[in-house]
């Protein structure tokens, strides 16, 4: 009798083992956060943009083309490829024309479309030139953070990746591109050299020519960047000089060219039909082209004299 309910207890035990293995469990991680993400399917006007992305890309493929090259875009501070550009200021044309031709005349909107690719061109040199500016006011503070590093015993190119690392906007951009090229087997006086091309900065050629003449002859790399950071914290103060003093010649440029706009503006406010003639008869139509022509020469003439080169 008590061998029988021994053997039920031990072939209940077995059974209720058996239905604990083979029972799914509860999971303690949601199913859903267990599989593998899913990115929800792209748009139709994602797909369009791609589509057209690539096609211009496939265009582009093997023709070296000057217009908005991958260096000028990347001198810029734009993360845009040269089809993405091209395409964008193919949709700034359309757009010019469309609104020029709604609003005005199918002539304007030509005009404003043939404008589209000179308006790119001119951002893109606005966002080279500020790029630049920014680059040459954070050079003092590069400086002090390369010697800094040096005097704590790293060598140049750790001193260089400290300061990629604690700089702004763009030097941080360009020292990191420097230890990434060096990283690859580039010599470090050839990348510091593009640098100073890519930014049009003499004072970073000093820099890098203090480099090389330190490896060559030796001494304290730390002191001479420190020579190198007052003498171009002098030029600097230098420069701001010179553009306090050409400020007011600038200025008086500016009112000179936009005055005889805001006249013709003022005028065709107050009497509309005061300068009918000048744009219905040839003799004023040769007089509004040799009027730009005048313009075009004193911007450049006053341009050129308040250009001061040091």
């Amino acid at each position: 009798m008590i061998l029988a309910i021994s053997a039920a207890i031990l072939l209940a035990a077995i059974c209720l083992l058996g239905v604990a293995v083979l029972l799914p469990s509860a999971p303690t991680v949601p199913l859903d956060r267990r599989r593998p993400f899913e990115p929800e399917p792209p748009s139709s006007l994602a797909r369009f943009a791609l589509s057209a992305v690539r096609s211009f890309e496939r265009l582009l493929a093997g023709r070296n083309i000057s217009l908005f090259s991958r260096p000028q875009l990347e001198n810029a501070g734009l993360r845009l490829s040269q089809a993405e550009f091209f395409l964008l200021v193919g949709i700034g044309s359309g757009l010019g024309m469309l609104v020029g031709t709604v609003t005005i005349n199918p002539l304007v909107g030509l005009l404003l479309a043939l404008l589209a690719p000179f308006v790119g061109k001119l951002v893109v040199g606005f966002l080279a030139g500020k790029r630049r500016a920014a680059f040459d006011g954070q050079l003092g503070d590069t400086l002090q953070l390369l010697s800094g590093g040096l005097r704590a015993g790293h060598s140049i190119l750790r001193a260089i990746d400290a300061a990629a690392a604690e700089s702004q906007k763009p030097t941080s951009e360009e020292m990191r591109r420097v230890i990434t090229e060096t990283s690859l087997g580039r010599d470090l006086l050839a990348a510091l050299n593009d640098t100073a091309d890519r930014m049009k900065n003499e004072d970073f050629v000093w820099i890098s020519q203090a480099i090389q003449i330190n490896r060559e002859v030796g001494g304290n790399l730390a002191d001479v960047l420190d020579q190198v950071n007052e003498t171009i914290r002098e030029r600097a103060e230098i420069k701001g000089h010179i553009k306090a003093l050409a400020a007011e010649g600038k200025f008086s440029a500016y009112i000179l060219i936009a005055m005889p706009f805001g006249i013709v503006a003022m005028l065709l406010a107050v009497s509309p039909t005061y300068m009918n003639s000048m744009f219905t008869h040839p003799l004023g139509w040769a007089m509004i082209v040799a009027s730009f022509v005048l313009m075009t020469v004193g911007a450049l003439w006053m341009r050129k004299i308040i250009d001061l080169k040091f």
